[in-house]
């Protein structure tokens, strides 16, 4: 079983990942005008957060893959938004 303590670590870390992301995604719409703005280290991070989160669920008791899976749904989001953000085409 996962610890509390763990499950809190992890829920930090990824909201820390999307915090970072987000404002880096922010940025890069900023400077939408001035060309392409490169996604993958944000992208890349929260992969790292989804993924630790993934590898705890399994060991989690139900309240706790509760929380882990809304904070999935989060990563997700976010994830995809960059990703159609950063293939979107300029005119």
């Amino acid at each position: 079983m996962a610890t509390r303590e763990a499950v809190e670590n992890c829920i930090n870390r990824c909201e820390q990942a999307v915090q970072s992301a987000r404002e880096q995604f922010a940025e890069g719409n900023r400077q939408e005008n001035y060309g392409y703005y490169d996604f993958s280290e944000p992208l890349t991070e929260l992969e790292e957060a989804y993924n630790e989160l993934c590898k705890l669920a399994i060991s989690a008791n139900s309240q706790q893959r509760e929380r882990l899976h809304r904070m999935r749904l989060v990563i997700q989001q976010l994830q995809n938004e960059m990703i159609l953000q950063e293939h979107e085409p300029t005119m």
